[in-house]
């Protein structure tokens, strides 16, 4: 088996017009999609990561003609975050790029993560082949940037898991920028610049994140 880590960026902004809705609200910053599933009749479910106002979120939602209904739950105060779980009616590039996932076979790794741009990091598993197919047979509306390639490993899924989907942005563009490079090429500042946060917050994730996975590789 092989992974494929890709960047999905929509030419409009988000995946799906919920998505979108999300995405040009100001109140609200997606951090990742925790669960995306399709069903035979079109309709398709997410559960999202978000941080921001949970209460002016529920009421676009609400009123929203693309969505069946909503559920916010497991809300951090202190954080700031909530989880909210859609039930979306038919939506594009969404519809579109189930599909090619459930044609050619591939499993869709989670959580997908939202980059700073607007992008969904996405990790595909499935045999090099069919995963090179579905890359090819990608929506036209639907930018595509390979970021990695590789044999898929159940340790180092796990080891991502163990992480907050922040703790994972901040991680992969500190290692993506050279910060664990030596010498290093990068540092908190320029982190937080790309990220688009303060570099005490890029400090505090990335020592929590080293924390977590030193932790788990000794005995």
């Amino acid at each position: 088996m092989k992974y494929f880590t890709l960047v999905l960026t929509p030419d409009e902004g988000g995946i799906h017009p919920v998505d979108r809705m999300l995405a040009k609200d100001p109140s609200v910053e997606r951090e990742a999609l925790l669960y995306v599933n399709a069903f035979s009749d079109g309709t398709g479910t997410m559960v999202y990561s978000l941080r921001g106002d949970r209460h002016a979120v529920s009421t676009a939602l609400t009123d929203h003609e693309a969505l069946i209904s909503h559920d916010v739950f497991h809300e951090d105060e202190a954080e700031g975050t909530f989880h909210v779980h859609v039930h979306l009616q038919p939506g594009e590039p969404a519809g579109s790029l189930m599909m090619l996932f459930q044609r050619y076979a591939l499993m869709v790794d989670t959580p997908i993560v939202f980059t700073a741009h607007g992008g969904l990091q996405t990790t595909l598993i499935g045999s090099h082949d069919l995963l090179g197919q579905a890359i090819e047979e990608m929506p036209e509306s639907v930018g595509v940037s390979i970021r990695q390639v590789g044999q898929y490993s159940s340790d180092s899924q796990y080891l991502r898991s163990q992480l907050t989907t922040r703790q994972l942005e901040v991680i992969e563009a500190a290692i993506e920028m050279g910060y664990y490079e030596v010498p290093r090429r990068t540092n908190h500042e320029e982190i937080s610049t790309r990220l688009g946060c303060a570099a005490s917050t890029v400090n505090e994730h990335l020592r929590k994140a080293e924390a977590r996975v030193f932790s788990m590789l000794t005995p």
